[in-house]
């Protein structure tokens, strides 16, 4: 025998009927009202109880069945099943590339939502097409969704956002969404996020080091304008202003090449490790003083870089996921304005 579900339907909400479906099974499970083990109505029993369709209840079975709510035993039809994550926030991290950077973010994540959430990484490589099919298999199924908004052209130049990543985004409840790192995007509704300011961070940044730059002749900025996960072209526009504004020489280079020709008295600002890498043996190759003969300054910090004694120019990836944690966890609706900083070491 079936055990009654008290289906909950507010016919004038908004929010889905196969959600609010999903949200009253794990109310009374949690509360008590079914119990762990208990038979449950069919999908064909529930649609016609509540005088709903049957995709609609097919599709809150789905989401149940996803989240371990319930199981489907063949021949027998659904269970309610024990299960630990009942309790727990169900969250939806997509990030755009598996680098070191966004793994402190994700690990501060995880470790700040702590026992009180249940956590599901997807990376999508800044590839719009496989963000809009992961989300979309995915919405409804989970109570927050974190997303880190960066894609590339067909050209491999950085982009925030694109129509298919714009429509797929805007079908999450605005609710049960935090936007981190970039939020140079156009999405309505009240949405939390934490984010970098690209251009900005990089100006202010440079700001607080320009007494020790004047030493140098010219400052030279290492972007790499065609990459496989493409970085944001503010950085550029906030060297370019920070170089006008304070007067300095400078130039653009898409990587450090081998055998460059280093001039003494030039200052490096650099994205990428494999440059700082090469620029750093080529320094020690030449015989040249880090710090004197030649500057260095390295985007994102790293305990290697700090071990190192590179100077670096670094938003706080820690306190970006314990802020995205805290917006969940306290399920506020906040954008905050992540902390980016200059380090200074022993290569300037």
């Amino acid at each position: 025998m079936s055990q009654l579900i008290e289906i909950r339907i507010n016919e004038s909400s908004r929010i889905p009927k196969y959600k609010q479906i999903v949200d009253s099974v794990i109310n009374d499970v949690s509360k008590g009202k079914l119990k762990i083990g208990e038979k449950i109505p069919s999908i064909n029993e529930l649609s016609e109880s509540c005088y709903l369709s049957r995709d609609t209840v097919e599709k809150a079975y789905k989401i149940l069945k996803e989240q371990k709510v319930i199981i489907s035993v063949k021949g027998k039809g659904y269970y309610t099943a024990k299960t630990d994550l009942i309790s727990k926030i169900q969250i939806f991290f997509m990030i755009n590339k598996l680098s070191s950077y966004k793994m402190m973010i994700f690990n501060s994540f995880v470790n700040s939502i702590g026992i009180n959430g249940h956590v599901t990484l997807s990376v999508y490589h800044c590839e719009e097409s496989i963000f809009a099919r992961t989300l979309e298999k995915n919405l409804g199924a989970y109570d927050y969704y974190i997303i880190m908004p960066h894609f590339k052209t067909d050209d491999s130049n950085h982009v925030s956002t694109t129509s298919i990543v714009q429509n797929a985004i805007e079908k999450i409840p605005k609710d049960k969404l935090v936007i981190l790192d970039n939020d140079k995007l156009e999405i309505k509704g009240n949405y939390g996020a934490v984010y970098q300011d690209f251009q900005e961070d990089i100006y202010e940044a440079l700001s607080k080091g320009v007494d020790k730059f004047r030493k140098y002749d010219k400052l030279v900025l290492v972007y790499p304008f065609k990459s496989v996960y493409p970085y944001p072209k503010r950085i550029v526009h906030g060297f370019r202003k920070f170089c006008s504004k304070y007067n300095f020489d400078f130039e653009i280079l898409n990587e450090v090449y081998d055998d460059m020709d280093l001039d003494s008295k030039d200052i490096y600002v650099i994205i990428e490790e494999n440059d700082l890498v090469n620029l750093v043996r080529q320094i020690r190759k030449k015989n040249l003083t880090l710090g004197n003969d030649v500057g260095i300054i390295s985007y994102n910090d790293t305990s290697l870089k700090d071990l190192l004694g590179i100077n670096v120019i670094s938003t706080r990836f820690k306190a970006m996921g314990e802020s995205a944690a805290d917006l969940v966890l306290n399920n506020k609706k906040e954008k905050i304005k992540n902390i980016f900083e200059y380090i200074e070491r022993n290569s300037v």
